[in-house]
């Protein structure tokens, strides 16, 4: 018989993750995973029961290849012929973090599970952020495997 976690005995936790020269997909997948909470054993996908990211140094991340220039993210204004597009080149001048939160939310499911989830993620400039009370555990991207995500 499947035992689904109730919402009171759902616990999250907090993890760091520096984003230092790391490639934006690379990086994405990995955060995705643990905001939805599939490196828990009790992961259900229709609850919320992931952990919280914080990224730091969002502005020193990588591209692969030729993507910074080359790869284009496109919107539309809801007018006849509104459709934009922009760069991560320029993307990145004005909003260094929207990169990596659009490769974040195209991972997540749509609708209300998948906005609530990205709520969890934080991303920062710089080394500081204001949740350093919340005594996150640092997840080393150098030494972490693509099949080796942190268990609980």
């Amino acid at each position: 018989m499947t035992k689904f976690v109730k919402k009171s005995e759902i616990s999250s936790n907090w993890f760091e993750i520096d984003a230092k020269n790391a490639v934006v997909g690379r990086l994405a997948s990995i955060i995705s995973k643990i905001i939805r909470g599939k490196n828990k054993s009790t992961y259900s996908p229709h609850v919320d029961h992931g952990d919280f990211v914080v990224v730091k140094n969002i502005e020193k991340i990588k591209f692969t290849g030729k993507k910074f220039q080359n790869k284009k993210y496109y919107r539309h204004t809801g007018y006849p012929g509104g459709i934009k597009e922009i760069t991560p080149e320029k993307l990145s001048e004005k909003k260094p973090n929207e990169s990596l939160k659009l490769a974040v939310k195209r991972m997540l499911p749509g609708g209300v599970l998948g906005r609530k989830q990205l709520t969890k993620l934080k991303m920062y400039t710089g080394d500081n952020h204001p949740h350093s009370s919340q005594n996150p555990t640092v997840i080393d991207l150098t030494k972490l495997n693509n099949k080796n995500i942190v268990r609980n």
